[in-house]
């Protein structure tokens, strides 16, 4: 009899405890906690990568995927354009990589409606990666340590775009960022976040911030028109969601960009035009809300902007399979 009391007030303190641990989470906020990726195929998942790493896709041996979505720097590459085949510029900024499974579609345009579709349109665009579908394949059939790693996880030696740019994908998926310090406070952690950084938040929810950056990336869930109280002053040429449907009512719409990991991913807007976060926090208090913001109240929402840096991904470089004498050979740039 003692046992079995023992036994069972061991559980109820379990349990006890386990409950009081979840009672301090806090629910009901319009940001969610960024939840750590769950891999179902690791083959799969480290041939996307490998894939991800290879310069080899584009015509010249010289741009990969990561060469505009660095995942040392944030998933970007800190320009205002990116410089692809032939040295060109981009028409726009180069958007983060990293939580981009949460967003309602890819590019700032939202053209692409996964990124498997997202994955093969730098591969074939003349001013990105210059090359195309059927060369890239080409390329990768030539080499039997892809066509091995295909076959082992496609189930057949023919390589084709649907795979390579399925396994980009997978990979891709896996680039979240949990476990900032906001999403500790969120989980009930009241030390996880200063005085002046929860006073940032409130702002941000209380000017009406939250209004499109909410959700788990905290933004990339809609599309909105930048410039929604006074119009927004850019020589960039994009045009947002017009460039796709061609409806006057689309000018200037764009996908809204997720907040996390903000202080990596500079610089900002889809011109790149801003590198101070200070300075986009009280141009979009204009621009978007109409309700300009203080000095004072700039500075505590970039300090909460600041704890949505999350934990960056691992990445182990992969040791990437050789060329042969009948790869197809790069082109210059």
């Amino acid at each position: 009899m003692k046992r079995a009391f023992f036994a069972t007030a061991i559980f109820v303190l379990f349990v006890t405890g386990a409950s009081t641990a979840m009672a301090g989470a806090r629910t009901g906020e319009p940001i969610q906690p960024i939840e750590p990726a769950k891999v179902t195929n690791a083959a799969k998942v480290e041939l996307g990568k490998m894939l991800f790493l290879d310069p080899r896709l584009s015509v010249s041996g010289f741009i990969s995927c990561n060469s505009c979505h660095n995942l040392a720097t944030g998933g970007v590459d800190n320009l205002p354009s990116s410089i692809g085949h032939k040295w060109q510029l981009g028409p726009i900024n180069s958007p983060t990589v990293l939580n981009s499974s949460y967003n309602v579609a890819q590019f700032w345009d939202g053209r692409a409606k996964d990124l498997q579709d997202q994955a093969g349109g730098p591969i074939e665009n003349p001013a990105e990666m210059g090359s195309t579908h059927a060369l890239a394949v080409d390329v990768l059939q030539s080499i039997p340590g892809y066509v091995d790693e295909f076959k082992k996880v496609y189930g057949s030696e023919k390589i084709t775009i649907e795979n390579v740019t399925d396994a980009i994908a997978v990979f891709e998926e896996t680039l979240v960022t949990p476990n900032s310090r906001f999403d500790k406070w969120l989980a009930g952690d009241d030390k996880a976040i200063t005085k002046t950084e929860l006073e940032g938040y409130e702002l941000f929810k209380a000017r009406g911030c939250t209004t499109c950056h909410m959700g788990a990336a905290v933004g990339a869930g809609l599309f909105q028109k930048m410039g929604l109280v006074k119009a927004y002053e850019t020589d960039n040429k994009a045009l947002g969601r017009y460039d796709v449907t061609k409806q006057d009512a689309d000018k200037m719409v764009f996908k809204v960009p997720t907040l996390r990991n903000i202080e990596l991913t500079y610089p900002y807007f889809h011109d790149g035009s801003q590198w101070n976060l200070k300075d986009v926090v009280t141009i979009m208090a204009d621009i978007q809300l109409g309700i300009p913001v203080t000095e004072a109240e700039a500075d505590k929402i970039v300090a909460f902007l600041l704890t949505l840096t999350g934990e960056m991904p691992e990445i182990t470089f992969p040791l990437l399979p050789p060329s042969t004498p009948s790869t197809p050979r790069p082109k210059r740039m």
